[in-house]
């Protein structure tokens, strides 16, 4: 029986980086958590920092690789007797490399979680959750799904249908009127894990690689302020680095006399 007197925020690839940064900055508002990755250890250290903060929050630990679709669908129905406000899609990585040279098990890998996972999650949460007020979906793409990127252009695509995906949903649930509003946070270079996972090295030196970057605290609070806001979208300037909340960046054909008759 699902308690919607108790809410819960449910944050997938929050075992580092973002995904981390953001369950804290949530916790700190007093929000009980579920989070989802593969490291139960690293996941376990997380609960104990939450607890650290505030001892009466509950936090849900879900160890799941959801480059599986099977695992995603599973997990959803898991979860069905929390209620859930607010469904934040973090997990992802990168590559860089060459599109003749990428290797294809680590692409596959990537197009199952940064797209197949995220959309059936996104769907999901929709169908369940739309005429639920208050309630959030956050996908969290890249700056790269608005810009290609040399030799990251695989990684590119699959954000720029993150980014096309969740405007368009977010143009769905208003035309409908729905209750759930779904956003996008699109980065840019943020000192996390994935530089080492995208270039396929242990280390990775985050001052020698980029001019301008930001911390993964710092996408916390970008991402609590695209939140709170009534914007589809927080976006980062590649130029300054500097971080703006709009309404859409994709063209979107609402006219019904440019579509086919519903």
């Amino acid at each position: 029986m699902q308690n919607i007197d108790k809410k819960y925020t449910v944050i997938t690839g929050a075992s580092s980086g973002i995904g981390y940064a953001t369950a804290i900055a949530f916790a700190k508002r007093n929000k009980n958590l579920i989070v989802i990755a593969r490291r139960e250890e690293q996941l376990a250290l997380l609960k104990q920092k939450i607890a650290d903060i505030n001892p009466q929050l509950e936090v849900v630990i879900k160890v799941c690789d959801l480059s599986k679709s099977t695992n995603v669908h599973a997990l959803f129905n898991q979860l069905d007797n929390y209620f859930i406000e607010t469904w934040i899609n973090n997990a992802g990585f990168g590559n860089y490399g060459s599109v003749g040279d990428q290797d294809l098990d680590k692409i596959e890998t990537m197009l199952h979680l940064n797209i197949e996972a995220l959309t059936i999650f996104s769907t999901l949460y929709t169908r369940k959750y739309q005429n639920q007020s208050g309630t959030q979906i956050i996908n969290i793409s890249s700056r790269g799904g608005y810009t290609i990127v040399p030799n990251a252009v695989t990684y590119c695509a699959t954000k720029f249908y993150v980014n096309a995906f969740t405007e368009g949903l977010a143009h769905e649930l208003k035309q409908i009127k729905a209750k759930l509003t779904a956003k996008v946070l699109a980065p840019a270079a943020t000192q996390t894990e994935f530089g080492q996972k995208a270039n396929n090295v242990t280390e990775y030196d985050y001052d020698k690689s980029f001019a301008k970057y930001h911390t993964a605290d710092q996408m916390a609070e970008f991402l609590l302020a695209l939140y709170d806001s009534d914007k589809t979208i927080g976006e980062i300037n590649t130029k300054d680095f500097s971080f703006s909340l709009k309404d859409s960046i994709f063209p979107y054909s609402g006219d019904p006399k440019q579509n086919q008759k519903s």
